[in-house]
Order: structure tokens, then C-alpha cells, then sequence
């Protein structure tokens, strides 16, 4: 019986907060494919950038046509199919400024609600802890090697929004202009 017990994979152990935090900040830059699966199930894919702190970019395949990026202070939303052009949003009020931080400290007060494992995949729900009607993520990890493979934001209105990545290459070059909202004087909405 010991045998056959030695013969099984060995179930992954609960990450800790400080080993998550040093992964999120082990890299500046990193890029990969996403498959987003929105809060009416309808799925959208493309490639995604991060480049902490505080920028990241997705560019939808076709036949989406959006852009949502952040550019260090703002999220701007790119719909060449909307009659309202570009629209952005102050990024410190969304849950992804938590991931995309100078400095991702998962230990500070009251961020992190929740910290479980499944045996295979250790999951950290967090929301900023002064402004938590701003939402919340919920991140998921793999364990050896340590990789983000996914998140789901809840925004202030209650969407949930799920963005499962594929193989993040993380030590990549990304030039900061592709980071630059476009549309010159677009105004960030406060809401």
C-alpha cells in the first residue's frame, strides 16, 4: 500500500501571500495569449501586455475590434464600433491597479478576503482595503514553476469579468508606447 501511495502526484501545496507577491514582482514586463470569458458567457481572445507598474494592454482578435489599456494612470476603452469614442477610467479605481502595483505586497491589512488551494491551484482574492466598493480579484496560481493562470475581476457595479492566460513570458522588452490611449483629449470618467 505505501507503494502505491509513493506512485501518486504529490498534491500542490497552498502558496503563500509572500511567495505570490514575489512573483507578481519578480517581473516588469510580461506578455501572452488570453481567452476572456464575460459575465454573459460570450468569449472574446488576444494577446495581452503588462509592463508594472501600472500598464497593461489587450488587443482582441478579430472580429473584436476593442482596445482596453492602461497607461499608469488611466484604463482606456477603444471601441471603434461606439458612437461615444474612446472612453477612460481612473485605473486606482479598478481592481487590476492591485496586480499591476510598483510594489504587489499581498501581507499589507485587510487586501486579501480570501487565500484557499484546490491541491493543484492556490487562489488570492483581494480588494483594496480603504476603497472596497471598487471591486475585487481573484487570482489564480500554478505551483513549479509559479505562474499566474488567470484572474476574475469584480467591478464596482458586480460584472464579473474572468481572463484565463496562457503562457506568460514574463523578461520581455514592451515599448511604452503601446501603452498611449488614443484619441487626443480623452476624458476620464469618474464613476
Amino acid at each position: 500500500a505505501a507503494l502505491s501511495l509513493a506512485a501518486l502526484p504529490a498534491a500542490a501545496e497552498k502558496l503563500s501571500l509572500g511567495e505570490i507577491s514575489s512573483y507578481l514582482n519578480s517581473f516588469q514586463a510580461a506578455q501572452g495569449k488570453f481567452t476572456q470569458i464575460n459575465e454573459d458567457q460570450t468569449i472574446s481572445t488576444g494577446q495581452i501586455y503588462i509592463k508594472r507598474p501600472g500598464r497593461v494592454r489587450f488587443e482582441y482578435d478579430p472580429p473584436e475590434e476593442t482596445l482596453v489599456l492602461a497607461d499608469g494612470t488611466r484604463v482606456g476603452v477603444i471601441d471603434p464600433k461606439s458612437n461615444t469614442g474612446p472612453e477612460a477610467y481612473p485605473l486606482h479605481r479598478t481592481p487590476l491597479k492591485i496586480v499591476l502595483a510598483n510594489n504587489v505586497d499581498f501581507t499589507r491589512e485587510r487586501m486579501v478576503t480570501g487565500h484557499d488551494s484546490d491541491g493543484k491551484t492556490t487562489t488570492v482574492r483581494a480588494q483594496d482595503p480603504e476603497n472596497p466598493d471598487y471591486g475585487s480579484i481573484e487570482l489564480v496560481f500554478t505551483d513549479n514553476p509559479v505562474e499566474l493562470r488567470q484572474w476574475v475581476v469584480t467591478d464596482d457595479t458586480g460584472t464579473r469579468t474572468t481572463v484565463v492566460l496562457g503562457d506568460l513570458k514574463t523578461g520581455v522588452s514592451i515599448s511604452d508606447d503601446r501603452f498611449v490611449i488614443p484619441g487626443v483629449g480623452v476624458e476620464t470618467i469618474d464613476r
